[in-house]
């Protein structure tokens, strides 16, 4: 019994992760550039970012995506990852996987969905998902936005199956007017 229990909710989770929407088409020339992390899911990889949380993007000359992510910790330092992003989904450019691995470990196949689920038509904001729902962004290419767009965009990603109770909002202010290193 346990185990046709323990099926089941395998079952119904990967149908859940099946059916998480990505946004029609993203011009990944338009995408390109700074983000700031306004709200996410708490996780492991992310819990010594205390603010300050951005995300740059550049296309390469191979065709994939450059990414760097940078966050300021308590102690005021900065932490930074590269990594790259791939498309998987060329029809729509929404559906990436992304690797931070370093350079000499390219060879292992270790990618993460990085699914574009919201995108403002001018592309001043974005949510970006995971299929499993246990990872999420809220993304906009200004530091802050406001009260009404957040709440607007937290109705969207509750609509799209995610808790809204878990999202934590990301402190932003020493960046926004200090260059990156």
């Amino acid at each position: 019994m346990r185990t046709l229990l323990a099926l089941a909710f395998f079952v119904a989770s990967l149908a859940q992760a099946a059916d998480l929407p990505v946004v029609p088409k993203v011009d990944l020339e338009r995408y390109a550039g700074r983000w700031y992390e306004i709200a996410r899911l708490p996780h492991r990889f992310q819990e010594q970012c205390a603010g300050d949380v951005t995300a740059e993007y550049s296309r390469r000359d191979d065709g994939r995506i450059a990414v760097i992510n940078r966050c300021r910790r308590a102690d005021g330092d900065f932490d930074m990852v590269e990594g790259v992003a791939r498309v998987v989904d060329p029809q729509t450019n929404a559906k990436l996987e992304v690797s931070f691995l370093p350079g000499w470990l390219n060879w292992l196949p270790l990618w993460a969905d990085y699914w574009v689920i919201v995108l403002a038509p001018d592309y001043s904001y974005a949510v970006v998902g995971h299929p499993t729902r246990e990872y999420l962004w809220v993304l906009s290419r200004t530091p802050q936005v406001s009260a009404e767009t957040y709440t607007a965009l937290v109705a969207q990603i509750e609509k799209l199956g995610y808790d809204p109770q878990r999202l934590r909002k990301t402190p932003q202010g020493t960046l926004a007017d200090k260059p990156q290193k």
